[in-house]
């Protein structure tokens, strides 16, 4: 079919006329000055990563309570132990296994000095503050079987565990993170060497490590603060790793490289401030593992010698005389699990507020 030159087009190839050009009139355009419209006005810009992090934080009720409980606790190991006139070893065999008596509530027929005893001949309710005229004495928590005040050495004990269980954790944080950003960055024949130290290192028993490092060492912190740093690395270092594996690939490490960025650079400087969220997250996590471990070394008499103590010798001495004066364990066993209650649940809630996939539901 041909179509003539300069030939009107007919049926579906027919163009028809352009419209007329359009003059907008000042009917068109109106001000936005109706409040209620602007007042309905959004913002859509994306939410700051820490803003909606710190709102996640201050709403989280069970970590705030958390944070909090572990902040009195860490006051209370530093000030409880000068807050009366006894000291953590200081012995009183002639007020031996006195119950709690405060000088506030023993009015109210509460934490008066009373304990109940039961005997072959039946239960008895015994008073030694008022049996050895002692009317001056208060043990806030009680005596031990020395003649020793709980309340100091309950708080002594806290700030030891403490001190153990975080020096221990940063320690590790710093081992075990610095192995697996170089596992996971080098890969290839460096990470299979390491990985299979690391599996030779997770197959020997912790309790056998501490008992050989006691044919070397004395018992004491020093060589409970070895034997939790050469445990507790482990999974730290799984953790760095398994996050270098994920980023060591993103574009901007790809772009630092282009670049010319050394590898150190480019561990520390481009990937290492990006994985910061589940390395806090597991050093909170860790913090209670640590207080347990040390708390069952001492239990089982591989802890601080005497006349130290921590919260696992303190349950320790205390399970001993459980059944005829309860109130001697109760202490060390409440703060110790208040410690990892609240640690557990201040993690929780800064692995929420870190983490990007809970920052989308």
């Amino acid at each position: 079919m041909k179509i003539k030159k300069n030939a009107p087009l007919t049926g579906a190839l027919q163009v028809t006329a352009p419209f007329p050009a359009y003059e907008p009139v000042d009917s068109d355009f109106r001000l936005k000055d109706n409040s209620r419209e602007i007042g309905r006005d959004i913002d859509w810009s994306a939410p700051d990563f820490r803003h909606n992090g710190a709102k996640r934080r201050v709403w989280n009720a069970s970590a705030v309570i958390g944070l909090a409980v572990i902040i009195l606790i860490a006051v209370m190991a530093v000030a409880g132990p000068g807050m009366n006139a006894y000291t953590y070893s200081e012995q009183f065999l002639s007020q031996k296994n006195f119950a709690p008596r405060i000088k506030a509530l023993e009015r109210f027929e509460i934490f008066n000095g009373d304990e109940t005893i039961q005997t072959a001949a039946g239960i008895h309710v015994v008073n030694q503050y008022k049996e050895k005229n002692l009317e001056n004495v208060y043990y806030w928590f009680g005596s031990d079987n020395f003649g020793r005040d709980i309340w100091t050495r309950t708080w002594l004990g806290t700030q030891v565990s403490l001190i153990i269980a975080v020096a221990a954790t940063i320690i590790d944080m710093g081992i075990g993170m610095s192995y697996g950003l170089v596992c996971g960055y080098f890969g290839g024949w460096v990470d299979m060497i390491m990985q299979r130290i690391l599996e030779i290192a997770n197959g020997i028993p912790r309790l056998v490590v501490v008992t050989l490092l006691l044919l070397v060492l004395q018992p004491g912190i020093l060589t409970i603060l070895i034997a939790l740093i050469l445990t507790e690395w482990i999974g730290m270092s799984r953790i760095a790793r398994a996050k270098m594996l994920e980023l060591k690939e993103r574009e901007f490490v790809l772009a630092s490289r282009t670049l010319g960025a050394g590898n150190f650079f480019i561990i520390f400087r481009e990937i290492l401030p990006n994985m910061i969220g589940p390395i806090l997250t597991q050093v909170m996590f860790s913090i209670p593992a640590a207080i347990f471990m040390e708390a069952f070394l001492s239990f089982i008499g591989l802890g601080v010698p005497v006349p130290q103590c921590s919260l696992g010798s303190l349950i320790s001495e205390g399970f001993n005389s459980f059944t005829t004066h309860p109130y001697q364990i109760i202490p060390p066993l409440v703060v110790m699990s208040l410690l990892m209650l609240s640690f557990n649940l201040a993690a929780d809630g800064l692995r929420k507020a870190l983490d990007k996939r809970q920052l989308k539901m």
